[in-house]
């Protein structure tokens, strides 16, 4: 197997140990079995030059600037993620108004559902782009990405135009969010990498003030469309400055003498073929469509005449499990190069951190994809308070993040953080609002169950995210967060299948059942638009109804959401019990 990801099968590098240790240590990271050819290669600050080249430039750049670079690097970070949080902050709010504009409210999950599983897919891909091309170049491609799809959403005219717009757009958020937390794996220590984590995600103590006012102004102000309209100009404005320092000081490391340009001597035509089979495009079409045919009739099934007898969903189940099973195959034994870490995958820290990212997507859509059309229609709330419930647990994850950073610096461990408290509190409030999901409860027992939920995700993101970088070497970071990033896209993707399964299976049948025989005629009308919904007068038989209805379709989906997260003490169990205080991943002038 040949390109940077051939060394997979005999791990050739792992993070440079600043104390001596025993080589039987089991609870370390990936074992070191290259041979030394030189004082350079024994030397922990040297540019690795068996890394593949956008690892060799990054290492290079973190070697030439300066302290105010670094820092100032850290500020442009800070504010893309404030920008980028308030965005989609209020666009998760927009959403349901954007679905209900084109009659079609109960599509909320489904637009989700593509988007999720290409965002996701495509992490691996841009993992490609990072490695073999550099940092700012990928991070210039999903900058493009996210702005298109914010103009397409601003644009659009029809459910189908918004849920392309939405493919582009957490491409482009994903890649933006994930290219950035690469960077922060190349200028911190792991034992710094949880408060790192936790300061670039602080803008979100600030913004869950700030989304749900704007969205409310925007919705009986100037419209949804400038809504998105506005970030289409704002967005990119605030990313280039962070690309130009990385261009600035990739060129002044070149300048240095650091990084040395080979020409490749291909052709065209060469070029092609070559970065075809690099990016591994067959694999990455089939596991897109596979995952895309196989979760989307899940969402549509009950807009078909026979539901799930009818012969279009059966032939998209069908299909896209023969694509999933094919590009199994075709990675076992026919692609050139691996587009799956197949080694790295089979670490047993690695791959319980990856099922935890996923359980926690799964769990965390199910429940979430029409729980702010429940805070209006059951509790009356406007969308302003709707939005400060949602942003609960962006506000309390950020803050405790902090803490658990602390925790992982002092004590050099992490496993128990998520083992010990993030998973259990997780299961522990889902499950509490179970019983408190229903009609009539008081808001104060839902703020406390999203309180705790916001403390222990807060605990799960940082643990799982130190437990693949720790196990994998500074070369292989950027494939292993993609990896753990493409495991989360898809098990949000789950989630909203999951979600919209049951809302079609148990809403519209709970409307008939509960409506009074004035309001039957309206159904559809009720079902398919939130605004209608949220109509009828607070009291009133058919409002009572509808809060019924959402009470059953509920229940179901926190039952499901809890059995899931289950699943994750298993996913943390496994996980070594690696010590990142003594371990040094990266090179250069890093945090």
């Amino acid at each position: 197997m040949r390109g940077p990801l051939g060394r997979f099968t005999h791990p050739t590098e792992v993070p440079v140990e600043e104390k001596q240790r025993s080589e039987t240590d089991k609870e370390t990271g990936v074992v070191d079995n290259q041979p030394r050819n030189s004082e350079t290669d024994t030397d922990p600050d040297s540019i690795d030059h068996n890394a593949q080249a956008g690892v060799q430039k990054i290492e290079a750049t973190t070697k030439v600037w300066s302290r105010s670079h670094l820092i100032m690097a850290y500020v442009f970070i800070w504010i893309i993620y404030f920008v980028d949080s308030m965005q989609q902050g209020m666009s998760s709010l927009l959403t349901p108004y954007v679905t209900s504009a084109f009659a079609l409210h109960s599509l909320t999950a489904t637009t989700g559902v593509m988007s999720g599983i290409i965002g996701g897919v495509s992490k691996l891909t841009l993992a490609k782009i990072l490695d073999i091309w550099g940092r700012p170049q990928g991070f210039l491609v999903v900058v493009l990405l996210l702005t298109l799809g914010i103009v397409m959403m601003a644009a659009c005219n029809n459910v189908e135009t918004y849920a392309a717009a939405q493919v582009f757009y957490w491409v482009g958020y994903n890649g933006i969010s994930y290219s950035l937390s690469v960077f922060i794996a190349d200028t911190s220590h792991l034992k710094n990498r949880g408060l790192m984590l936790a300061f670039i995600s602080s803008p979100y103590i600030i913004t869950v003030w700030i989304t749900s006012p704007m969205a409310q102004s925007v919705l009986y102000g100037i419209g949804w469309r400038w809504g998105f309209g506005i970030f289409s100009i704002i967005t990119p404005i605030m990313c280039l400055p962070l690309f130009f320092l990385f261009t600035w000081n990739y060129y002044k490391a070149k300048k240095a003498g650091l990084i040395v340009y080979t020409p490749s001597g291909r052709t065209t035509w060469q070029s092609i073929k070559y970065y075809f089979w690099e990016f591994d495009v067959i694999c990455l079409i089939m596991v897109s469509g596979g995952f895309a045919l196989f979760l989307l009739p899940f969402n549509i099934y009950s807009y078909q005449y026979y539901g799930w007898r009818d012969p279009l969903t059966i032939c998209l189940i069908i299909f896209g499990g023969l694509l999933l099973i094919g590009a199994v195959v075709w990675e076992r034994f026919f692609a050139p190069v691996k587009f799956m870490p197949w080694e790295l995958l089979k670490d047993r820290t690695v791959l319980g951190a990856c099922i935890l990212a996923a359980i926690l997507f799964v769990e965390y859509y199910i429940w979430t994809a029409y729980f702010s059309s429940f805070l209006q229609v059951v509790l009356n709330l406007n969308v302003t308070q709707t939005g400060y419930i949602n942003n609960i647990y962006s506000l309390g994850s950020c803050f405790f993040s902090f803490i658990v950073g602390f925790a992982i610096r002092y004590t050099g461990r992490f496993k128990w953080v998520a083992l010990y408290f993030g998973v259990p509190v997780t299961i522990l409030s889902i499950g509490l609002l179970i019983h408190f999901r229903q009609p009539g409860t008081h808001l104060g027992w839902i703020i406390m169950c999203e309180i705790l939920y916001a403390f222990a995700g807060g605990a799960c993101v940082i643990a799982e995210q130190i437990a693949v970088m720790a196990a994998a070497a500074h070369q292989h970071v950027a494939v292993v967060l993609a990896m753990e990033g493409m495991f989360s896209s898809v098990g949000g993707a789950i989630g909203g299948t999951i979600s919209a399964a049951i809302w079609t299976g148990t809403f519209p049948k709970a409307l008939a059942k509960y409506l009074p025989p004035e309001s039957q005629a309206n159904l559809t009308e009720i079902y398919s638009q939130l605004p209608v919904q949220l109509s009828y007068e607070w009291g009133s038989p058919t409002r009572n109804a509808i809060i019924q209805a959402y009470g059953d379709g509920l229940r179901w989906m926190f039952v499901a959401a809890t059995a899931i997260t289950g699943l994750g003490l298993v996913s943390v169990a496994v996980w070594r019990d690696i010590k990142v205080k003594n371990l040094k991943q990266v090179k250069g002038r890093v945090f």
